[in-house]
């Protein structure tokens, strides 16, 4: 599969070079407080268009994480620090000093590591369907199995027959939505992609989620056989200026219930 364009009306694209990678980047101007959006595992800007479309003023900013959709994967593989060192340098480069981080699944273990190495860069804090880390209450030992492996990136069908037992929520019932997001997703590379997985063995935020001081929005879906939910409230409960929202969702609540997600976290921010 190709990454097709973007559909996101008034949406920068520019190509920045950082540590020797010439990584794809996505601005869009707007009022406030940047929001920067950090992607599921594997996952391009372009699934994260949902979302972003159902909040129309706001200035976001995107990026394709080594390794996914087209930017390139580092030569050997990082941890989470090394991630958040990247993302607090592609910010330097588009000159965005200060943001609201927003990290959806392994992203939101990327945007926890980021506000813990940059507190004074971090605004507010936004951690969708995510957990603590290596140290969490474990989810659907098939589904997290078929997560292992980037086949459903890369064969569609595939993707269409195992996107319900995976994500949960509406993705198991409506074949629509399944579609829809089938035709968001492009194939990151295989290394970049087993590189992601590598960051987060071992690495946990149990130990150091006190430290964290902004104000907090945990957001999860009450059926997610990748993440159970119990894990967003170890997360809202062990941050000190946390707030818990659940949506009647699955793991991908940000694609299926985007405007009302949209609209929470406008609130939030705002």
């Amino acid at each position: 599969m190709k990454v097709r364009p973007s559909k996101i009306e008034d949406l920068h694209i520019r190509w920045i070079s950082v540590d020797g990678l010439v990584i794809r980047t996505a601005v869009r101007e707007g009022t406030g407080v940047p929001l920067f959006l950090l992607n599921g595992i594997g996952g391009s800007f372009e699934m994260l268009e949902p979302f972003v479309s159902a909040m129309p003023d706001s200035k976001v900013i995107m990026m394709d994480m080594p390794g996914a959709g087209k930017s390139p994967a580092p030569t050997l593989p990082w941890r989470l620090r090394n991630y958040a060192r990247f993302c607090s340098k592609v910010l330097d480069e588009i000159s965005a000093p200060r943001v609201n981080v927003m990290g959806i699944s392994w992203g939101g273990a990327l945007a926890q590591q980021f506000a813990r190495q940059y507190p004074e860069r971090c605004v507010k804090l936004v951690l969708a369907a995510t957990s603590p880390g290596h140290i969490m209450f474990p989810g659907n030992p098939l589904a997290l199995l078929k997560l292992a492996n980037p086949r459903r990136y890369y064969d569609r069908t595939y993707m269409k027959r195992i996107a319900g037992s995976i994500y949960g929520g509406k993705l198991r019932t409506n074949r629509k939505s399944v579609g829809r997001f089938a035709d968001l997703t492009s194939p990151p590379s295989k290394r970049g992609y087993y590189y992601q997985l590598l960051a987060g063995f071992g690495w946990s935020s149990l130990p150091w989620l006190r430290t964290l001081k902004m104000p907090t929005l945990v957001m999860h879906g009450t059926d997610d056989p990748l993440i159970p939910t119990i894990n967003a409230r170890v997360l809202a409960s062990l941050i000190p200026n946390a707030t818990l929202v659940t949506f009647d969702c699955g793991h991908l609540f940000m694609l299926t219930r985007s405007d009302q997600v949209a609209g929470t976290v406008l609130n939030f921010t705002a």
